[in-house]
């Protein structure tokens, strides 16, 4: 590289620094105020109503609600098109007496906000706001459209949000870079999701006469075992880790407590490794109700989610989420370890998320490239006393801005 060409990135780089320290109280302000506009999945609206006003402070030249209610701001109108997202519904607090603080009550303490949201995953969004405030003041996106989404349901749904950008809003970036919490490492991929519900069915008879009946839930819980045997045969990757299945809900029905059941239901987790698909995991839960001696007695299907967002619209889909990995050759992921370099002065660790993300649509579904930076630790996802480091955000602000000038 050119010596002319290393003074002016290293000056590029140290003004992206500075102007993200300068920006270090705007940043936390911004969270604490996410924070306090408590947004559940499909309860979403007030932290929108933020969102939109912190875009129209930072001057953005376009800024649209969706039909489910994600906001869509843009800076540029160049022929690159980039998007940095961030979901900002949060799950609830659960028992309020495991927190220290109140979780929708923003407080600063040893160098951390603390509060529902804080790491999964409204420092992302935060961040990435500070982010447009460089990039529109440094003219980082001269020959680019650069996209900021803060998108809705994805604690419910996830990747459900971007289905509906991509498919009804036709909003296709080249490159996604996703801010759930990487604790400032650089992520390309995860493994995918799906739900699956096996139904069994028995016969009833009388509690007192069970030989004549068929019961469902000992047919069910036979057939669970050889689920949970399933574990020891999923396949494996080197990189995203290995598949898993998991029985996370057992129910069934009688015409009374004094009656054999004569329907049960499994409700299974599975996660899916690299190679692993909806066809394949389906035909294994089919072979162990065969092994079971229950095929001929089992319905297995994947749920469908059809819930309506807080705008009132439903926009239903099928709970198969991919997985999804971007190479490690990628020139995207090239750039993006350049771009970190530059911010953050250090060679990245690069990785992949346990959880799963918008990625499952945007990547897994629709092959648009993702990679991820987020503040936060992906293990306080979901915790009681969730806390990111005011850090963190700073230096995810310099990434974002510092990976749009390198793009």
């Amino acid at each position: 590289m050119a010596k002319k060409t290393v003074i002016v990135q290293n000056a590029l780089a140290s003004n992206i620094v500075s102007m993200a320290d300068a920006l270090e109280k705007d940043t936390t302000r911004i969270l604490a105020d996410l924070v306090r506009a408590k947004s559940l999945s499909r309860r979403e609206k007030d932290v929108i109503g933020v969102i939109v006003r912190e875009m129209e402070r930072i001057g953005f030249d376009e800024i649209m609600v969706d039909g489910l209610g994600s906001v869509v701001g843009r800076i540029g109108n160049g022929e690159s098109k980039i998007a940095f997202d961030a979901h900002i519904d949060t799950v609830d607090s659960g028992d309020p007496a495991q927190w220290s603080t109140n979780p929708f009550e923003p407080v600063i303490k040893d160098k951390k906000i603390w509060g529902r949201g804080t790491v999964d995953q409204k420092g992302g969004m935060a961040s990435m706001l500070s982010a447009a405030d460089i990039i529109k003041k440094m003219g980082l996106a001269k020959n680019k459209t650069i996209y900021f989404t803060g998108t809705v349901m994805e604690e419910d749904c996830d990747g459900l949000c971007w289905d509906y950008l991509i498919n009804e809003q036709g909003l296709k970036p080249d490159l996604v870079v996703l801010t759930e919490p990487t604790d400032l490492n650089i992520y390309r991929g995860q493994r995918g999701r799906m739900e699956i519900r096996v139904g069994v069915k028995g016969k009833s008879s009388h509690g007192a006469m069970p030989g004549l009946g068929d019961n469902a839930v000992y047919k069910a819980s036979r057939i669970a075992l050889k689920i949970e045997d399933l574990n020891n045969e999923l396949a494996d990757d080197p990189f995203l880790g290995k598949g898993t299945v998991v029985v996370s809900e057992f129910k069934s029905s009688s015409p009374s407590l004094c009656a054999v059941p004569d329907m049960a239901w499994l409700h299974l987790d599975r996660r899916l490794t690299k190679g692993e698909t909806r066809e394949i995991a389906l035909k294994q839960i089919l072979t162990a109700a065969e092994q079971s001696g229950y095929k001929d007695d089992v319905e297995i299907s994947i749920p469908r989610y059809k819930e309506q967002a807080y705008t009132g619209l439903e926009y239903p889909t099928e709970k198969y989420f991919p997985s999804w990995v971007l190479e490690e050759d990628s020139p995207w992921l090239l750039k993006a370890r350049a771009a970190y370099e530059l911010a953050l002065g250090k060679k990245p660790k690069v990785g992949r998320w346990t959880f799963s993300t918008n990625g499952v649509s945007i990547a897994g579904r629709h092959d648009i490239p993702c990679l991820g930076l987020g503040p936060g630790q992906e293990s306080l996802s979901h915790s009681p006393n969730e806390a990111c480091p005011i850090e963190h955000l700073v230096k995810s602000s310099a990434f974002y801005a510092a990976l749009t000038a390198v793009l």
